[in-house]
């Protein structure tokens, strides 16, 4: 969307809920508050409520045993940037030339989430709702890319990929931990500091509507638990190897930053008990893509983090509103990208002119109905996949295959001999969508 264009969105947003508190809508009862955590590189078997046997996540579990516990829900990406720019903007990354990840250095690190997009945070402000991100951005280094820039009040956190919990220094040796467009010293470690400013937020801004997006860093590398020791510092790179890192003992300190992030659910809950905004306060957690190995658990799921088999995608999801969503377990296939619909529909908020790849998902939180059928996508280096109902299409290095996910969760027996006819239908589909969208030359990550 053209800078213009956003502007014109922007005044006419304003303009409409300005109107509709003219004319008594105003009295209406406060637009409820949206708190959205997402961890980082969680995976399907991480949690307690998920499976998990050797991870404590009690306040996450009580989420989902008094709320709505999603078993087919799916990041967008395989990795980091690419869920994170669908997750803001309603819409597959690849519109916003966001397929692949933003690295630490260039060429990409000069890239980001245009300023041109709507997010979420820019479509609730004109309705009154206060924004606050806290964690992890990885939209985009330079300032201009900045989540101020974006729509959101206040930005606390950081900008790369990942940073040292300890001495918040990414795996290029620059200083990354910030306060809106400034970079700021503060100690604590970095799972800690993103819970401490989210209910910080809440409790500044409990006398108005409020969008909190609490991204959490965990359990992403490197692994470290509050007592580790800091490994990154100024103008040094990063010697830790994903997956093992510097800690004597990463597979404790794996637990560990799982289990601290799960502390910081149950302070912000509490935060919102406390305050009396618990039954006016709609909690939705999940993660960013697949479980990350050798300690990231996908359960019984094939691949992981950066595949795109069931294991690089198909993540944990609860939704939580204690009187409005039913506990119970939904088998809706739903997408990072249904995120933004979804806030807009809860706060009965005008979309924006850009139309969303995503779907409300009020139907199924509210009504316990059936989403419509869809064909979903992913692309992701040399890797393609459709997901139709059952069937799923996953094509990779030239080879086809087909699973029928109902009686094959973990994608073990490929049927695409037997299923010739799904093959093309879906390989056509796949097609149509790639034609839709922006091409590989286009994109401005790689």
């Amino acid at each position: 969307m053209p800078l213009k264009s956003r502007r014109q969105f922007l005044k006419q947003t304003m303009l409409a809920s300005a109107a509709l508190s003219a004319a008594g809508c105003g009295k209406r009862q406060r637009r409820p508050n949206i708190v959205l955590i997402m961890a980082d590189d969680l995976g399907y078997g991480d949690l307690g409520c998920y499976g998990s046997d050797w991870i404590s996540t009690p306040n996450i579990d009580a989420l989902a045993k008094n709320g709505l516990r999603f078993t087919d829900y799916h990041s967008n990406g395989a990795v980091c940037t690419p869920t994170r720019a669908a997750l803001l903007t309603g819409r597959y990354q690849q519109r916003a030339g966001l397929e692949g990840v933003i690295y630490v250095k260039p060429p990409t690190r000069q890239e980001g989430l245009a300023p041109a997009e709507i997010t979420f945070a820019e479509a609730l402000k004109p309705v009154g709702y206060a924004s606050c991100i806290v964690g992890k951005w990885h939209l985009g280094y330079e300032k201009m890319y900045n989540p101020v820039r974006q729509g959101f009040d206040e930005f606390r956190g950081y900008v790369s990929g990942n940073i040292d919990y300890i001495s918040h220094y990414d795996n290029a040796g620059i200083y990354d931990w910030w306060h809106n467009l400034e970079r700021v010293e503060e100690p604590g470690y970095s799972t800690d500091l993103i819970t401490k400013h989210a209910v910080r937020f809440i409790k500044e801004n409990q006398d108005q509507p409020f969008c909190l997006y609490v991204a959490h860093e965990s359990p992403h590398w490197p692994y470290q638990g509050r007592r580790s020791k800091g490994d990154r510092f100024e103008g040094s790179t990063s010697k830790e190897v994903p997956g093992h890192g510097l800690d004597p003992n990463p597979k404790a300190a794996f637990k560990e930053m799982i289990e601290v992030m799960d502390e910081g659910v149950g302070d912000i809950i509490k935060t919102l008990r406390d305050l009396n905004l618990q039954h006016n306060t709609f909690v939705f957690f999940c993660s960013d893509n697949g479980g990350d190995p050798p300690w990231g658990d996908n359960g019984v799921l094939r691949g992981h983090k950066g595949q795109l088999w069931e294991g690089g995608h198909r993540v944990p999801a609860i939704a939580y509103w204690p009187g409005r969503i039913k506990p119970g377990v939904t088998d809706a296939a739903a997408m990072s990208m249904d995120l933004f619909p979804t806030m807009l529909g809860i706060a009965d908020a005008p979309p924006p002119e850009k139309s969303f790849d995503g779907l409300d998902l009020s139907p199924v939180l509210f009504e316990k109905r059936e989403l419509p059928s869809r064909d979903l996508f992913w692309r992701y280096r040399k890797q393609k996949a459709v997901r139709r109902d059952r069937w799923k299409l996953v094509v990779e290095a030239e080879k086809t295959f087909l699973f029928d996910l109902k009686n094959d969760l973990g994608e073990r027996r490929n049927i695409a001999e037997e299923k010739p006819e799904i093959v093309a239908e879906l390989l056509q589909a796949l097609a149509s969508w790639e034609a839709d969208i922006p091409s590989r030359e286009k994109l401005r990550t790689k």
